[in-house]
């Protein structure tokens, strides 16, 4: 029996066994029905059914039932998206399994093994045989007794021997570092209801713009007129207020710092672009002031100033005959998250070269986050700031593997607004308590390998064995979208990016990008007990309900971006997931498509049996169209994410090397590269929201460029 045969023959015993194991819901077996169906959940479980059916194979005693169900459904053109998305896998999914079972002998054992489990009675070998062919960073997770060592395996993976600290280190943060975030926005959830402090007209623009398709899908993105007190941007905004009063009460900076806070604006829909800068005038003219911050708001039109005022010329003047298509395609703020969240990383080099040469790092918060500052000195012994002085960010060492790492980023962790009362080191991700595997979580259960790295990479303190603070520290692989930064110094000699093709975990992706391409290899710093609070759920709930379908799709869109960018990364991708493995690692998968359609077959029919029948629907319609697209765009021909990574990377390597020849020029008093400096200062100033009075914000009675070069 060939792979194939026996993957055949392991989906057939899977949706035909009837078996309640321990560990493993009883959601089995699915059979079609033979009354005719009329609702739409109904038709939906057939459909996914039928195709489960038919990726069993004609040994399937329903086959022929389900090619002609499949007929009946097809015919009534209701379907077509999801019929014409889940056909691919007939062809697809076969041919993967085949390669993969071609480069992996062990691969066909697996699935054998798999296919026996099921007959047997033990939940955990069932759990277990089935994560070893679709979930192998997963594997023992799900029983107790075995995560423990799990956990000590991972943090002896993860240690750093320091060979050299950073000579010079961040002194002043509130000078040194820029703080930067990511504001997402989308359509209001209604607009007659929300806004009235709005005129009309920018109600009736925002009626139209409701009317047009989404363009990009995010978390939990802020619709325009909801209330100030769930609102990320002011929540954010005041968390740092209170985070530098504090630090100014405990004298740890002088009276009169400020802080510069960078953010980007992206939207969900192109319509809303024209309405930014109007929301964030309303917005911030009722807002209290906010007396220790320099605030610049940066969209997508503002970077279109930056390229075409300054770096495009300066392109031209010291790189003549370099095309600067592939640096205006990275450079900017709309479309997925990936994009956004280079360009905040990479404004730092832009702000120390033309703005203030006196920045040393950037360090990156989500809004919904803050820092506790009672209980980070209380628990950790240092307050924020303080945290981010250590010699620690920027030295050297070497790594389990001997191989040289230089630790030029800093990665803190979060802790659950609900469960800090219990300790600042609360894991926000933790292990599910007595919970069974659904059909769906045997495919792919990230939580898993998510709740082991919390515990072994974020969760460690300096006090465990073998890690002192001193000589022996950790590197992060697993890092949050907040709460992590980077020395400039380390970023202009990476220049780490994550592809803008990426919609979800940027954050993740961004260190890929230059896993192993200097020597020493760039690194995050685990720093204990920089931490800070995550409060989304407390604020911005009924925003993360109704993006939650479009996260949930945005999970499957990972595997396959993950997994085929793991391709076309210049290493192998086996030395890859040696490194990111478990968590980041486990949505890069050598069998990406497979896992993508037997669990989004899966969950269809755990939600429609759990009762969730219209989530089910919304799921399967709105996942066919996404991922339809991205399946034509992934699968027609030679790997794209190949072109797209050098595509990008020559992209900021221009960009970094038009910095560094900027710098050398500005030393030399060069007349053209001080005339572009003076005009990348006039759009900085322009994007300067003034937040200290109540008033118009957006003002140019304070030049903060000015004050900026201390």
């Amino acid at each position: 029996m060939n792979s194939l045969q026996s993957f055949r023959e392991l989906v057939v015993r899977m949706i035909s066994a009837d078996f309640s194991p321990e560990g493993v819901q009883p959601v089995f077996p699915f059979q079609m029905k033979k009354e005719k169906s009329f609702s739409e959940e109904d038709i939906l479980q057939e459909l996914a059914v039928t195709f489960l059916i038919l990726l069993g194979g004609k040994d399937h005693p329903q086959y022929e039932s389900a090619v002609e169900k499949l007929d009946a459904v097809e015919k009534q053109g209701e379907w077509q998206q999801l019929i014409r998305f889940l056909s691919r896998a007939l062809r697809e999914v076969p041919r993967e399994i085949l390669l993969h079972s071609k480069q992996n002998p062990a691969f066909e054992d697996n699935i054998r093994q798999a296919g026996e489990s099921l007959a047997g009675e033990n939940g955990n070998q069932v759990i277990d045989a089935l994560h070893a062919v679709f979930f192998p960073e997963g594997r023992f997770l799900d029983e107790e007794e075995k995560r423990s060592r799990k956990i000590d395996d991972l943090r002896r993976k993860r240690m750093v021997s320091i060979e050299k600290l950073n000579p010079r280190p961040i002194t002043r943060p509130d000078r040194e570092i820029i703080f930067t975030s990511n504001v997402l926005l989308t359509v209001p959830l209604n607009v007659d209801q929300q806004n009235q402090h709005l005129d009309e007209t920018f109600k009736s623009v925002l009626r139209e713009v409701c009317k047009e398709r989404q363009k990009f899908w995010y978390d939990h993105p802020i619709p325009l007129g909801i209330e100030p007190k769930n609102n990320e941007i002011l929540h954010g905004l005041y968390g740092l207020e209170e985070m530098l009063n504090f630090e100014i009460e405990k004298g740890h900076i002088p009276a009169e710092s400020r802080l510069t806070v960078i953010l980007s604006a992206s939207t969900t829909h192109d319509g809303l672009h024209p309405l930014v800068e109007k929301y964030f005038t309303s917005l911030l003219h009722e807002a209290e002031a906010l007396t220790h911050i320099d605030l610049y708001i940066f969209n997508e039109d503002d970077t279109g100033k930056l390229l075409d005022g300054a770096l495009i010329p300066l392109v031209e003047r010291y790189f003549p005959g370099c095309g600067t298509k592939e640096l205006s395609a990275v450079f900017g703020v709309d479309g997925e998250y990936g994009r956004h969240y280079s360009f905040l990383k990479a404004i730092s080099a832009l702000w120390q070269v033309f703005v203030d040469s006196q920045v040393k790092a950037t360090f990156k918060i989500d809004l919904d986050q803050v820092f506790p500052q009672k209980e980070l000195c209380a628990q950790s012994g240092s307050s924020a700031l303080r945290h981010l002085c250590t010699p620690l960010w920027g030295a050297t060492g070497r790594d389990e593997q001997h191989r040289e790492v230089e630790l030029g980023m800093i990665a803190g962790a979060l802790v659950n607004h609900d469960d800090i009362h219990k300790s600042l080191f609360s894991p926000d991700i933790v292990f599910p308590a007595g919970k069974k595997l659904s059909a769906d979580e045997l495919i792919f259960h990230s939580s898993l390998p998510q709740a082991q790295s919390t515990q072994a990479e974020m969760m460690t303190r300096y006090l465990e064995k073998d890690l002192d603070d001193k000589e022996k520290v950790l590197q992060r692989i697993h890092v949050t979208g907040g709460a992590n930064g980077i020395l400039i110094e380390a970023l202009r000699k990476h220049r780490p990016f994550t592809p803008s093709i990426i919609g979800r975990a940027e954050d993740q992706a961004y260190l890929l990008s230059v896993l192993f391409a200097q020597k020493p290899a760039l690194r995050y710093l685990h720093k204990p007990g920089l931490i800070m609070r995550h409060d989304k759920q407390v604020f911005a709930g009924e925003a993360i309900s109704a993006a939650a379908t479009g996260k949930r799709i945005g999970d499957y869109i990972r595997i396959l971006l993950f997994s085929f960018y793991g391709k076309a990364l210049p290493w192998p991708m086996d030395d890859i997931k040696k490194v990111i493995d478990p968590f980041t690692g486990c949505f890069m998968s050598p069998i990406p498509v497979t896992v993508v359609y037997l669990r989004f077959l899966f969950e269809i029919l755990v939600k429609i049996q759990g009762g969730q029948k219209k989530q089910a629907v919304e799921f399967a319609r709105s996942g066919a169209q996404r991922l339809n697209k991205l399946m034509d765009w992934l699968l027609d021909g030679a790997n794209p994410l190949k072109d797209v990574y050098y595509r990008e990377k020559s992209g900021w390597d221009l960009y970094y090397d038009v910095l560094d020849v900027a710098e050398e020029k500005l030393g030399k008093k060069d007349g053209f590269t001080l005339e572009m400096r003076e005009k990348i200062k006039r759009i900085v100033q322009d994007c300067f929201i003034k937040t200290d009075y109540i008033g118009s914000p957006k003002t140019g009675n304070r030049a903060p460029v000015e004050k900026n070069s201390r």
